[in-house]
């Protein structure tokens, strides 16, 4: 009998996992017209830790969907940018940005009152 859902090790659950961290899909959003240092990707995304920032850069690279350019210069500077692998994720991260755009205020009509 063949199982159903979402396995611990089935693909798909990859793929949401990825999508479902919002600071990865922003990132990578931020980062699709061309390499970034990390203080020029705080001042696009706003409102995201310099922490949180480096821990989803770790991620996002650990996972081949960016990659990281130390320079050695002084100051040292590093820029990340999107690697062919995570260009393929911008389709999807579009979609669901259009699906918001269109639907959001559906949504948070949703909401219960406050």
């Amino acid at each position: 009998m063949p199982v159903s859902g979402f396995l611990a090790d089935c693909r798909a659950r990859l793929a949401f996992d990825l999508l479902g961290n919002t600071w990865n899909s922003v990132v990578l959003w931020a980062l699709r017209h061309g390499p970034r240092r990390p203080a020029e990707l705080r001042e696009q995304i706003g409102g995201i830790r310099p922490k949180v920032l480096t821990e989803t850069l770790r991620r996002l690279e650990f996972n081949g969907l960016v990659t990281r350019q130390a320079y050695a210069e002084a100051p040292p500077r590093v820029e990340y940018s999107l690697t062919p692998l995570g260009e393929t994720l911008l389709g999807p991260i579009g979609a669901l940005g259009e699906w918001a755009f269109e639907h959001g205020d559906e949504v948070m009509a949703a909401w219960p009152p406050a």
